[in-house]
Order: structure tokens, then C-alpha cells, then sequence
């Protein structure tokens, strides 16, 4: 997730870049289809990092869950005797 969030923020920063140099050009350049494509390439960053937020949430809960049933097991056995 961290990697994620840092390469949202490089295309957030080159993005920008792009912009200012294409205000700051006398000669016309169009940079337009390249910012797209970088806002285009965010959003499916963002889109990742969802999921595996998503992932990561579900597999915290079933893992709080596995211990839990695990505790309540163990208890069960000692309490048998076993």
C-alpha cells in the first residue's frame, strides 16, 4: 500500500510538472494526451490501492476471527480435560 501511495504522489507531482512547463513554453507543446494518460495511470493506482486496502481489512477480520475460535477451542480442551 505504501508503494502505492508513493506512486500516486510521483504522478500527482509529474502531472503538475507537465502543466506548469507546458504554461511556461513559448512554443506550443501539447501535453495534454500525456497528463491524461498520467491522471488516467492514477486512477488506476488509486483503484489498486483500494483493493488491497479492501484485501488487507479482510484478512485482519478472518484473522481476528481464526484466533479467537482458536482461544474458545483451546479453552473447550482444557476444560474436557484432554
Amino acid at each position: 500500500r505504501e508503494s502505492q501511495v508513493e506512486l500516486r504522489e510521483h504522478i500527482d507531482s509529474l502531472a503538475t510538472e507537465l502543466c506548469r512547463i507546458n504554461e511556461d513554453q513559448k512554443v506550443a507543446l501539447d501535453l495534454d494526451p500525456y497528463v491524461k494518460k498520467l491522471l488516467n495511470a492514477r486512477r488506476r493506482v488509486v483503484l489498486v490501492n483500494n483493493i488491497l486496502q479492501n484485501a488487507q481489512e479482510r484478512l485482519r477480520r478472518l484473522n481476528h476471527s481464526v484466533a479467537k475460535e482458536t482461544v474458545r477451542r483451546r479453552a473447550m480442551l482444557e476444560a474436557g480435560g484432554y
